[in-house]
């Protein structure tokens, strides 16, 4: 009972000169400290055939999407990668890592809530948003606050492990699909 917990850490940009790629490591870094996720990154900028996305978001046992928050909300190419499937999400939790300006992406993680709600996915409460994030990360790329950044992380991935095993579990004993006999 004690197997890694299979997380696929999600991007959501596919800008060019992205700064998800930078949160996208220090997330990646901190999940990887943690000991207990396989981390598979899934980035929608590199040409993914469908059925092997698919695939992989079917394998997760839980997701951390990079959110960048543009134009308040989030980009495009992040809803196409979610519709492409919507079992994969069902009865798995998700947790966010999010940036943008002021607000830190947090307009866009409450969007992406009624998302997930909507594909039988259970949301974790606890988040990490950056507001001002360029301004937020050293040129080494790690956060100027790191042990506020690193407090918020832990919150959330112990909540994600948390409900990533009793979810997994649950889709054991019973699957999800039958909930509604």
């Amino acid at each position: 009972m004690n197997h890694k917990v299979k997380l696929a850490l999600v991007l959501g940009s596919v800008r060019a000169g992205r700064f998800c790629d930078t949160v996208a490591r220090w997330a990646a870094a901190q999940i990887a400290d943690r000991g207990v996720f396989a981390v598979d990154v899934i980035d929608p900028a590199a040409p993914i055939a469908p059925q092997a996305l698919e695939q992989r978001l079917a394998d997760a046992d839980a997701f951390v999407v990079v959110v960048p928050e543009y134009n308040h909300g989030y980009p495009a190419p992040l809803k196409q990668l979610i519709d492409s499937t919507n079992d994969a999400w069902r009865a798995k939790p998700v947790g966010f890592v999010s940036y943008g300006g002021m607000s830190g992406g947090i307009r866009a993680v409450e969007q992406l809530r009624q998302v997930f709600v909507e594909l039988h996915a259970m949301t974790i409460r606890e988040q990490v948003a950056f507001a001002h994030a360029r301004d937020q990360f050293g040129i080494d790329g790690r956060p100027l606050a790191a042990e506020r950044a690193a407090r918020a992380m832990s919150a959330m991935l112990s909540r994600l492990a948390w409900w990533a095993r009793a979810l997994r579990e649950a889709r054991a004993t019973a699957p999800y699909e039958g909930a509604l006999a």
